[in-house]
C-alpha cells in the first residue's frame, strides 16, 4: 500500500497551512484517504510551522514517520535545511530560496546558515531551488508565493497537476475573476520554474 508523504514548512504568515489545505483537498478529489496535522510555533509571530500531509489508500496517522517524507516543499531556505533530515535518501526538496531570518536569530539564540541551499544539495537529495517571491513579483503581485510553490510541486504528486490547479483556481473562479487568472499564471510559472532548475 503505498502512501505520499509530503512535508510542507516555512514560517508564520507565509501561508504553509493554506498550501497543505489545498493540497489534501486534491488527494480527497482524487479519491485518496488523507490525514494531515500542523505544528505552528509562535507562527503569527514569524516563528516555525510545519504540515504534514499524508495520502493513499489508508491512512492510518497524519505523522510521516521519521526521514520518510517523499517531498519538502519549503516556503524558506533555513526552514528547508532544517527540515532536511525528515526526507528520504532519495526524496525531493522544493525550495523557495528566501532568506527570512526567524526570532531565534534575530534574537541572537541561533546563527542563520552561510548557504542553506548548497548544505541542503550536500545531503544527495534532489534539490529544486528558486525564487518564488521573484516569480511572484514578476506576475505583479507578491502574495501569489503560495501558488508559484504549490505549482513546483505538481509534477512530483501521484495525481494530475491539473487537479491541483482546479483547487487553486476555484477558490476564486466566482467572487474574483481577476485573481483566479492570476493565481492560474502563477501556478504555472512556478511549475516551469521547478523544471528548469532540476
Amino acid at each position: 500500500m503505498t502512501i505520499t508523504n509530503i512535508l510542507v514548512a516555512g514560517t508564520g504568515g507565509q501561508g504553509v497551512m493554506t498550501a497543505t489545505e489545498i493540497l489534501s483537498l486534491a488527494a480527497l478529489a482524487m479519491g485518496f484517504d488523507v490525514k494531515k496535522t500542523e505544528v505552528a510555533g509562535m507562527a503569527q509571530r514569524g516563528g516555525v510551522v510545519t504540515s504534514h500531509l499524508r495520502f493513499g489508500e489508508k491512512v492510518l496517522s497524519p505523522v510521516i514517520p521519521a526521514g520518510e517524507a517523499d517531498v519538502l516543499l519549503a516556503f524558506e531556505a533555513a526552514e528547508a535545511l532544517r527540515c532536511c533530515h525528515e526526507v528520504r535518501a532519495n526524496g525531493v526538496i522544493l525550495v523557495n530560496t528566501l532568506r527570512l531570518a526567524p526570532p531565534v536569530v534575530s534574537s541572537g539564540l541561533f546563527t542563520y546558515p552561510d548557504d542553506p541551499v548548497a548544505a541542503l544539495r550536500a545531503t544527495g537529495r534532489q534539490v529544486y531551488a528558486f525564487d518564488a517571491g521573484e516569480i511572484a513579483r514578476d506576475l505583479g503581485e507578491i502574495k501569489l508565493i503560495n501558488t508559484v510553490m504549490l505549482g513546483a510541486i505538481s509534477d512530483h504528486l501521484p495525481f494530475p497537476q491539473d487537479e491541483l490547479k482546479e483547487r487553486i483556481v476555484a477558490r476564486f473562479r466566482d467572487r474574483k475573476p481577476a485573481l483566479a487568472e492570476a493565481n492560474a499564471r502563477a501556478f504555472d510559472a512556478g511549475r516551469a520554474k521547478a523544471r528548469a532548475t532540476a
